[in-house]
């Protein structure tokens, strides 16, 4: 005789629950990528069989360890990544979600493979109780990426030398006091010059960029007080703007003070330990973009921050940018498609350079943007108190061979 529960929800409610598991051990069991569970104390308590193929362990042998004894992680270079620098300990110490692209991963038979890890934090009742981790072997994608920086290198590099010839040749011929020609001939020879001129900047974008993605960019970071840094740099950039009839300020603080070159104003020091000609490259290109795309008002350039970061900003009163594009403009290429950008050249490459430079100096930069309301863009880097200044100023008249940039 069949006898109905006395409670039928509750019966629905652990079916349900015990089918959803079920749905998902199958799904987690059935995806090749690594998934690893870890709790709050940093133990495995659940490693896939993906995660398996991929170190070499077990997953008996893993779950119950410590992650630290099964996820051996090194640098490019093959050297034992300190535990604060990895992906999972961020997650478990911070709370908040990192992806790593870059990472090497040593499995049980001590073969290293490149692999690309995203972890998220495990948050029940506002309490941090651990991190779910999905990796996956790159080593292939990033041998093809390798292959093909290493073919833009080197065609970058030998094209520069033929273009940088022609821009030579056609210099001397719009010279006046070396050929003479007539005004028709040297409109198109003006015309050549120019997509010269052009061709030849693709050519080092290309190379940047080849150099950036392989860690070649080179990078020799100083002390700079950022403050007087920005206020020689913007009077350098001034004619640019000038020239186009935009009106330029150079601005300090959150009050978004105008600073006047002719007059004394006192304003904290924001220092920061960064290369001073990458940091001149991304200002200028990002100043540049600012005055390229816009056609009437004024361009930015401000200076603000905190204890622990300097905050630089380059705000324009140009057409702004779509919200679809902006997840999208700082990847290597890519260029938003309006009638301004077909119409003003570019190699797509600018914004993906600069990125990279500001994350050689640990920083941050971003974009935000409203289409009619202009946009800005702000780079975020550490701040180095006075005490850290002193250090690298005394380790520099010790080591003459590392300048560092005045105060």
């Amino acid at each position: 005789m069949w006898f109905k529960p006395k409670n039928s929800t509750d019966q629905k409610l652990a079916e349900r629950l015990k089918s959803e598991r079920l749905k998902s051990g199958i799904i987690i069991t059935a995806i090749e990528d690594g998934v690893v569970l870890v709790d709050g104390q940093g133990v495995i308590q659940l490693f896939n069989p993906g995660a398996s193929h991929i170190t070499g362990w077990d997953s008996k042998e893993a779950e119950g360890l410590d992650w630290r004894l099964v996820f051996k992680l090194v640098d490019a270079k093959g050297q034992p990544l300190a535990d604060a620098d990895t992906a999972i300990a961020k997650v478990l110490q911070h709370g908040q979600a990192f992806h790593d692209n870059a990472a090497n991963l040593v499995t049980k038979s001590k073969k290293t493979l490149a692999v690309s890890f995203s972890v998220s934090p495990l948050v029940e009742a506002n309490q941090l109780t651990g991190a779910i981790a999905i990796f996956r072997d790159v080593s292939e994608e990033r041998q093809e990426e390798s292959r093909r920086a290493d073919f833009i290198s080197t065609a970058s590099h030998e094209m520069r030398t033929p273009v940088a010839a022609i821009e030579g040749y056609l210099s001397l011929a719009l010279n006046e006091k070396v050929a003479t020609i007539d005004n028709r001939a040297r409109g198109y020879l003006e015309k050549a010059h120019s997509s010269t001129q052009h061709l030849g900047q693709l050519f080092q974008d290309l190379l940047t960029s080849a150099k950036a993605e392989d860690g070649r960019l080179t990078n020799h970071p100083k002390v700079i007080e950022i403050g007087s840094y920005l206020e020689q740099l913007t009077s350098d950039l001034r004619f640019s703007a000038e020239k186009k009839g935009l009106f330029m300020e150079f601005t300090v603080g959150a009050s978004s003070q105008v600073v006047d070159a002719t007059k004394k104003v006192v304003r904290p020091l924001y220092y920061v330990w960064a290369d001073p000609d990458r940091l001149r490259e991304v200002i200028t290109n990002l100043f540049d973009n600012a005055v390229k795309y816009t056609d009437t008002g004024k361009v930015t350039i401000g200076l603000t921050g905190n204890e622990q970061v300097v905050q630089l900003y380059i705000r324009d009163t140009g057409p702004g940018i779509p919200a679809e594009d902006i997840p999208h403009l700082f990847q290597k290429f890519y260029r938003v498609d309006n009638s301004a950008t077909r119409t003003i050249g570019g190699t797509g490459l600018g914004l993906f350079i600069c990125k990279k430079i500001i994350e050689l100096c640990q920083g941050r930069i971003w974009v935000e943007s409203a289409l009619g309301k202009g946009s800005t863009f702000f780079i975020n880097l550490p701040r180095i108190t006075a005490q850290e200044v002193e250090k690298r100023q005394a380790a520099e008249s010790q080591n003459p061979t590392t300048s560092v940039t005045p105060a």
